[in-house]
């Protein structure tokens, strides 16, 4: 019965003739307005053209620059760290993660100064500040790069 099946009615519809005649609705110019570079076949303009006037993008002063090789580093303030954290705990990327001081995910673990360090704590990161090397060891604890 595969010969008797049928779409169900409004799911198929008949595809636009154009350039039939105008009594079909899209005759003469078939739906492509008047004359120009549009009405033509192949004829786009591209993204940014101003019809030969400098584009904006080209006005526009170039400043700057972005390193392609920069790795994102996971920030954690000193501070928020002492909080969480009691005297004489081994800190890692790991023990952060736990305490939800940092999200999980890739990247070294930089620690800033940020914040008062009272208590004595190992703290094991990617990277340090040279200011938070100075208040951890004032607070009696060790900073290492892991």
């Amino acid at each position: 019965m595969l010969d008797k099946l049928k779409a169900p009615k409004g799911a198929v519809k008949n595809r636009k003739r154009v350039g039939r005649g105008e009594g079909g609705g899209s005759g003469k110019t078939s739906g492509k307005g008047g004359k120009g570079q549009t009405a033509r076949s192949g004829g786009s303009i591209k993204p940014g053209f101003e019809g030969g006037q400098m584009p904006l993008q080209r006005r526009l002063p170039k400043r700057g620059f972005t390193n392609a090789n920069k790795v994102p580093a996971r920030i954690v303030n000193l501070g928020r760290i002492a909080l969480a954290f009691t005297a004489g705990e081994i800190v890692t990327p790991e023990t952060l993660i736990d305490r939800g001081i940092i999200k999980s995910g890739k990247g070294p673990v930089k620690v800033l100064a940020d914040g008062e360090c009272k208590v004595a704590l190992t703290i094991r990161a990617n990277m340090f500040s040279a200011g938070a090397i100075e208040k951890i060891k004032a607070s009696g604890g060790a900073a290492e790069v892991i």
